[in-house]
């Protein structure tokens, strides 16, 4: 696989592959992105449900299970003969990409120590991929990656660069190419921001920054590693939806309410709930929720990105969406409790 993003379109893309039924006997379990391969609490509760289970993915060279080794246990505590397979064609080093992917997108999700340990092997086999690309995958923040590399190999070289999620490799300082970004914006102010994008050799969201720094005032530069770094930390470490900033803090009163839990939070304990995972309404709505949370990460790149006849009509419809957003929640408001308080009362 060239970069991340291949890994996360042949993750997304899996629905898409024809299903098969194959013997359990057929499939083998060697390692998994789990320091522990199988939790039996886990498999005894997936055993104890009804419903069909989602299908097991097997990388088809070795019938080695890739991901769903807890629904195979389950098939067997129920005395299946076979299970229903997707098969991925790829490299045994692919697969295993894959299964790190697969891991941290549903199902148990991996321990901090599991995805730090899924961090240090993808770097070891892709030490050029970008910190947010090893992000991604692993399911981390790009910060604990860059920490992780940093403890791996050291500091970067100044003139290092790195691959990121669209495959292009950029320098890992940015300062020269958005200083290079704001000569060719104030020598041609019209010019588009791809084509200075391809020029300076930094992405088109981070032009559009550099455009809106000018117009501020602002030093166009990156900010200093130090306070990258801080912000980057304040990413929540799964690929969900990030916090809104947070107030400063306050004492609270001994028997005062305490505060509503964050969206990071009820989201991945909503992913982790059979009762959405295993039904196609559950999906649905879990697959709304990603989208949502893809346009929050990428907000910025997504509309420094769409042609500019469209950028109106889709604003339009942003509102007409976030209205019905609103009109949503609080129908499920009137329905039911606190947002998230029912969820974290059973977690706990």
């Amino acid at each position: 696989m060239h970069d991340s993003e291949h890994v996360l379109r042949l993750r997304d893309g899996l629905l898409e592959i024809p299903v098969e039924s194959v013997p359990l006997g057929a499939l083998k379990v060697d390692g998994s992105p789990r320091s522990n391969v199988e939790d039996p609490e886990h498999t005894r509760m997936l055993a104890e449900l009804g419903e069909r289970l989602p299908p097991v993915v097997v990388h088809r060279p070795s019938m080695t299970v890739i991901d769903g080794i807890h629904r195979l246990r389950a098939a067997e505590l129920r005395g299946r003969t076979s299970i229903p397979v997707r098969f991925f064609t790829g490299s045994t080093a692919d697969s295993r990409l894959l299964a790190v992917a697969l891991n941290v997108a549903h199902g148990l999700p991996l321990s901090m120590a599991e995805r730090t340990a899924a961090v240090e092997g993808i770097l070891a086999a892709h030490p050029d991929w970008s910190d947010r690309a090893v992000a991604s995958v692993a399911g981390v923040s790009p910060v604990r990656a860059a920490d992780i590399r940093r403890g791996l190999f050291g500091e970067a070289a100044p003139d290092a660069k790195r691959v990121g999620r669209d495959g292009r490799a950029r320098p890992v300082d940015p300062a020269p190419g958005r200083r290079l970004a704001a000569e060719l914006i104030k020598r041609n102010p019209q010019a588009s921001l791809r084509s200075i994008a391809r020029e300076a050799g930094i992405s088109p969201a981070t032009v559009s920054d550099v455009r809106d720094r000018i117009a501020r005032g602002e030093d166009v530069a990156a900010p200093r590693q130090a306070a990258r770094r801080a912000q980057l930390a304040a990413v929540p470490e799964t690929p969900t939806p990030p916090r809104a900033a947070a107030p400063a803090p306050v004492r609270r009163q001994v028997g005062a309410p305490p505060p509503p839990p964050d969206a990071a939070e009820i989201f991945n304990l909503l992913r982790r709930d059979p009762s959405l995972r295993l039904n196609e309404t559950g999906r649905s709505v879990l697959r709304l929720l990603d989208a949502g949370a893809v346009v929050a990460r990428n907000r910025e790149g997504i509309a420094a990105s769409l042609p500019a006849h469209c950028k109106a009509a889709v604003a339009e419809l942003a509102e007409v969406y976030a209205q019905s957003w609103q009109l949503f929640a609080a129908e499920l408001q009137s329905r039911g409790s606190r947002p998230g308080a029912l969820l974290f009362e059973q977690a706990g």
